[in-house]
């Protein structure tokens, strides 16, 4: 005979959704740039020397100073004006030395000063339109450097790192006997000064107060991590990849019963269970025990052979054979109800043997009931 263990739920247990914000990102202490105007001032004093003829020969490596303040467009970008000042001494040998003042404007493209990881190093390149002042002449000039900052603190206010500068003094025409341009290279360490981070836990401490309500916590009161209204056996730990409840040998929990793997059997034309059937019914009184809120009634089945009134008695003890032995294995009796329904039930059809033999079953019934606290069953 086969049998099936089925669960139907009758009162359905759900806790309430609870809506919560979401912080946008994912960090929500990181550090930010500081809200409002930012301003930068950049510092960049280095070596220079002249890269070409005739200044190549006429001069020795001198110093190069550059000043830049900065506005920030965008975490990325910054513009704003730059001068520079460049002194070559006269080369052993020669009448003068060389000098130019360079003012103008530029913008400097750059990984942003909040970006996090490679120790917050930003490397930058920037590009300058100037106008310069050179040995008593007027000339248009453009320069494009590279550098690399680093910070010196952690509200990033503080930066230094190396650059090199290319600038280029145009000679227009009429500007000499010798119209080539001047091409000069700066080295050095520059430093800056800006505004720096804002950290997110300060301006949050400082803004107005917030009135948070916590969400209710998810009971689990078997403690296996799978709170109670996702748990099939909330009374009995289990799981999380088995829905929270204990594995079982011979039955498997399902969500709308319990599955018996194997078949309970009886001897033939008679209440008296068989010796085979014995192990999957003690799996099923392990999970009544441990699953105190299951109500489970016990329903007898048997195929069409034979009288109605031979088969109702034959169904009804055979059920309550199955209680019977539930009882003895430690299932309250008051958990427990048995009924036989003859062959008025089938399961298959009675026509073939195969379809009577399915037919001679024992089907359990198992409805879920809520219990309160410190009840019985």
């Amino acid at each position: 005979m086969g049998t099936t263990l089925l669960l139907v739920p009758a009162v359905a247990r759900a806790d309430p959704d609870v809506d919560l914000d979401q912080d946008a990102e994912a960090d929500p202490t990181a550090p930010r740039l500081a809200p409002g105007l930012r301003v930068s001032l950049s510092v960049e004093p280095g070596l220079a020397l002249a890269l070409t003829a005739p200044q190549a020969q006429r001069t020795d490596a001198g110093f190069g100073q550059t000043l830049k303040l900065m506005f920030g467009v965008t975490r990325y970008l910054e513009l704003g004006p730059t001068g520079t000042f460049t002194t070559l001494p006269a080369a052993t040998g020669m009448p003068a030395s060389g000098t130019s003042w360079a003012f103008g404007g530029g913008a400097r493209v750059m990984r942003p000063h909040d970006a996090v990881g490679f120790y917050g190093a930003s490397p930058w390149i920037d590009t300058e339109l100037l106008y310069v002042r050179a040995n008593g002449l007027d000339r248009p000039g453009a320069a494009a450097a590279v550098g690399l900052a680093i910070p010196l603190d952690d509200r990033r206010r503080f930066w230094i790192g190396p650059f090199a500068r290319y600038l280029q003094i145009i000679q227009g025409e009429g500007s000499g006997a010798d119209q080539r341009d001047d091409k000069i290279l700066q080295l050095g360490i520059g430093l800056q000064v800006g505004s720096g981070l804002e950290h997110r836990r300060a301006r949050v401490a400082t803004a107005e107060p917030v009135e948070l309500v916590a969400p209710a916590a998810a009971t689990d009161r078997d403690g296996d991590g799978v709170s109670d209204a996702a748990d099939r056996c909330p009374d009995a730990a289990g799981l999380v990849e088995n829905s929270g409840c204990p594995v079982y040998e011979r039955v498997v929990i399902k969500p709308d019963k319990l599955q018996l793997d194997d078949k309970i059997a009886f001897e033939w034309d008679s209440a008296l269970l068989d010796e085979t059937s014995r192990p999957a019914l003690d799996d099923a009184a392990r999970a009544l025990e441990a699953n105190p809120g299951f109500r489970v009634q016990v329903d007898g089945h048997a195929s069409s052979e034979g009288t109605d009134a031979h088969n109702q008695v034959l169904s009804e003890e055979r059920a309550t054979a199955v209680a019977d032995y539930l009882v003895a294995r430690g299932v309250a009796r008051s958990r427990l109800v048995s009924k036989g329904f003859s062959s008025s039930v089938p399961a298959t059809t009675n026509r073939t043997e195969a379809g009577r033999v399915t037919n001679r079953r024992v089907e359990f019934v198992v409805d879920f009931i809520i219990l309160k606290d410190g009840s019985t069953p």
